[in-house]
């Protein structure tokens, strides 16, 4: 029976609510302008229940977020595109800077110095293209030389005669021991920093000079000795003995002068001092020799050919580098 009450009680209802309502929306639409109440009227409206998902979309629709992220990325590329043409502007300007300063340096119709060793290389190349044509051309003399450089002949005697003949090959020699010896003592004198002048060419042209002339007044002047003292034997073994030793010098010198020419240190210093040890070798050797050759011919005491070596090997030398410093 309650449940039958209850029925009754609501379809009672129904009527006075659908009035309530029918009046409530009357008066709505009495209130707003014809023109809104006819588009309304005409536009149908869904009940959708209030959720907190539909709160949601209400408040930020996803149509706004995907915008959002739209803005964020163009606005990361715009940034990455201006700062990769911000790195191409500047290093586009370095290189216009670079050939700007490059055009200035050089004058109008000035070429470019490019400061390296290829006519180090050049003349080094020349000089064992030059050794190899004597070498070639006068093989028999190289025979002869090291002969009697080594002792390795009993008819020494006759060897001697036949290279002191050999007045070509002989003057050819010396004239390239004067060309390996001067650029070795440029080498030197460039590595402990006792360099007449800054240009590499023109202080070996001064060391090869005063090589050439300490031998020349040398030889004049042994010859004027031997000449003078009636002692002509003995200073023409002697300058036979010198010359002898020059020339293989002229030729030990040439390994080196590669090391020196394209190596740096520790390779540098070692060429240096390891060609020290072999000069010292060859001039202890001259010195014995000539020694033996004067004792044959001159009785000569060991402290006065000391003196000897001292006066005219080391001093002339000292004062030829003396000379060029106070002039240069």
């Amino acid at each position: 029976m309650k449940k039958l009450y209850l029925f009754l009680l609501i379809v009672c209802l129904c009527p006075i609510t659908s009035l309530a309502q029918e009046d409530t929306n009357r008066v709505v639409r009495d209130s707003l302008p014809k023109d809104t109440v006819r588009r309304d009227s005409l536009r149908p409206r869904p009940v959708v229940p209030r959720t907190r998902d539909t709160i949601r979309r209400r408040e930020i629709p996803p149509v706004q977020i995907d915008s959002l992220k739209i803005k964020d990325s163009l606005r990361i590329q715009d940034s990455l595109r201006l700062a990769q043409q911000h790195i191409a502007d500047s290093i586009q300007r370095k290189l216009e800077d670079q050939a700007r300063s490059d055009k200035s340096d050089l004058k109008e119709g000035e070429k470019k110095a490019f400061i390296g060793k290829e006519w180090l290389f050049y003349y080094l190349v020349l000089l064992l293209i030059l050794f190899g044509l004597l070498r070639r051309a006068f093989a028999k003399y190289f025979h002869d030389l090291f002969r009697v450089f080594f002792k390795t002949t009993l008819k020494q005697r006759q060897t001697q005669e036949q290279l002191l003949q050999s007045s070509l090959p002989s003057v050819l020699l010396n004239t390239f021991f004067v060309l390996s010896a001067g650029l070795y003592l440029n080498f030197i004198l460039t590595y402990f920093q006792l360099s007449i002048t800054s240009n590499f060419w023109l202080q070996y042209a001064y060391c090869a000079a005063a090589l050439a002339i300490i031998y020349v007044v040398k030889f004049l002047g042994l010859k004027l000795t031997g000449w003078v003292f009636n002692v002509s034997n003995a200073t023409d073994a002697y300058i036979f003995i010198v010359f002898i030793i020059n020339k293989v010098l002229g030729i030990f010198l040439l390994p080196f002068l590669l090391l020196l020419a394209f190596t740096t240190e520790p390779l540098y210093g070692s060429a240096i001092y390891l060609s020290w040890f072999g000069i010292g070798l060859l001039l202890i050797y001259r010195f014995i020799l000539s020694y033996a050759a004067i004792r044959k011919e001159v009785k000569l005491n060991s402290f006065h050919f000391v003196l000897y070596i001292l006066s005219f090997e080391v001093v002339p030398l000292l004062l030829i580098y003396k000379l060029l410093l106070l002039i240069f």
